[in-house]
């Protein structure tokens, strides 16, 4: 059983066929999906999504690129609207894009140290967003789990080898992407192959990042199979095994018996 940790079934893109994309995983052996907020208008339809598909489960956050519009966002809001469905399991995604810049550093920095305050109250897991912003989502979250702990999945990890094990020593979690199995991502899978197995999930970021050989197209979660095999030989171990350890990491880290 494979369990795409981050894909987006609110874009339009794929809510239109949203029946055909379950359907779809659900025959390459994708029976569970986590489908990821962006902000309030996302959560709305997650919201609606959850309550027709009982193998998708969801979270609640405000993207970086969004923060400027959120900048009265609160602990107590995001923690009320974290509430609002059983299957909300997550906050997120949350952090710093430094890439883009579009909205401004400060209030994706207060905006992110929101979404850490209600993981740290709520016992939620946190999915972190982060570009171009290594050193300041290392210093954040170092201070923040030293001030009190909570869980942190590193999602579509493409960043250093260095980054990766300082994060690892404040114990994250990351999901590998797609992106790993593109051809100039060399230096990622060597970091992927460098991080622990009781540390990796998988994700698509479905409709975005599709694996080799399907790059260019619009992805879904039935696609995570290509990446699920190419960790399969970077790891050197069954595609079943992949399956297995990073499904096991799933239900621990999110603490879910699925």
């Amino acid at each position: 059983m494979i369990i795409d940790s981050h894909c987006h079934l609110d874009n339009e893109k794929l809510q239109a066929r949203i029946q055909e994309i379950i359907n779809s995983a659900d025959n390459s052996n994708v029976k569970y999906m986590l489908t990821i907020c962006t902000d309030n208008d996302s959560f709305e339809k997650i919201i609606k999504i959850l309550n027709t598909y009982k193998n998708v489960y969801g979270t609640y956050g405000i993207h970086p690129h969004e923060t400027n519009k959120y900048k009265d966002l609160t602990v107590e809001i995001i923690k009320d609207k974290v509430l609002q469905h059983k299957r909300i399991i997550g906050i997120g995604e949350s952090g710093l894009d430094f890439f883009y810049n579009h909205s401004d550093k400060n209030s994706q920095k207060s905006v992110f140290l929101k979404h850490i305050q209600s993981c740290q109250e709520t016992s939620k897991p946190l999915i972190v967003h982060s570009r171009n912003a290594e050193k300041e989502t290392l210093e954040i979250l170092v201070s923040e789990k030293k001030n009190k702990d909570f869980n942190i999945l590193m999602h579509c990890f493409t960043g250093s080898k260095d980054f990766a094990h300082s994060l690892l020593d404040i114990d994250c979690f990351f999901s590998a992407s797609g992106v790993i199995t593109f051809k100039k991502s060399e230096e990622l899978a060597n970091t992927f192959k460098s991080i622990p197995n009781n540390k990796i999930l998988v994700e698509t970021d479905s409709p975005y990042l599709s694996p080799e050989p399907l790059r260019g197209k619009i992805n879904e979660p039935c696609n995570i199979i290509h990446t699920i095999k190419f960790i399969s030989v970077l790891k050197n171990t069954t595609k079943d095994d992949v399956e297995n350890f990073t499904t096991n990491n799933f239900r621990k880290l999110f603490k879910i018996n699925i």
